[in-house]
């Protein structure tokens, strides 16, 4: 049993610990240790308090209480960002992928990475390539062929067709389509409900039905 803490404290952390759970009900595999964050100063009323660690101090303090750290914050910058810092800072400490039981695509042909993150009803198909922190929110479906980036956020119902490449940083939002051989550059934003049919450009926010750059 690996002891493992989930960075943040709010709702997705909250849902990253349940599918800890949801794991260990398959096959124990890890004992949730609590919450850590970068600013206790900042907690909120929306944040699980009570089972707050404390900041990344306390891993300098308690060197040898956890043995993993997994990402609980949909924000694909402040991902990458930290987890640059807290690799470098606490290197024995490991990244597993964490994926829900219910997760269903080719493992004999997918490639994951550390730290990645996949809810509950994911449904992909073959030869899928997810890189380090990335994380893919509930009941997306990810086409064949697919390549999401380091740190890329899928929030929840998503469809990725066949062939798509979202390169780093990328957020894409709730019910938004991405059609098949489409590349989104690395860092761009697509909004909730848009529909992608061409290429997007590195740091670009496109919306709407055919998705276009935001003005």
């Amino acid at each position: 049993m690996k002891r493992i803490a989930v960075i943040g404290a709010g709702g997705f952390a909250r849902e990253v610990a349940w599918l800890i759970r949801d794991i260990n009900a398959a096959a124990p595999q890890y004992e949730f240790a609590g919450y850590l964050v970068s600013d206790l100063t900042k907690l909120t009323e929306h944040d699980s308090r009570g089972e707050v660690l404390g900041d990344f101090a306390w891993l300098d303090e308690n060197a040898g209480r956890v043995d993993a750290l997994a990402f609980g914050i949909g924000n694909a910058q402040v991902k990458l960002k930290l987890g640059a810092e807290l690799s470098q800072r606490f290197p024995s400490l490991e990244w597993p992928a964490l994926v829900h039981p219910s997760v269903r695509f080719d493992p004999g042909s997918a490639s994951i990475a550390r730290g990645v993150v996949l809810c509950a009803g994911v449904i992909g198909t073959v030869n899928l390539r997810f890189e380090e922190f990335g994380m893919v929110n509930l009941s997306c479906t990810i086409g064949h062929e697919a390549v999401l980036g380091a740190g890329v956020v899928l929030n929840p119902t998503v469809n990725i067709s066949g062939g798509v490449t979202l390169e780093e940083g990328v957020l894409v939002g709730t019910g938004a389509q991405i059609l098949q051989y489409v590349t989104v550059g690395a860092h761009a934003t697509v909004g909730a409900g848009a529909v992608v049919t061409k290429d997007v450009a590195p740091g670009a926010i496109v919306t709407g039905v055919p998705a276009r750059p935001k003005a």
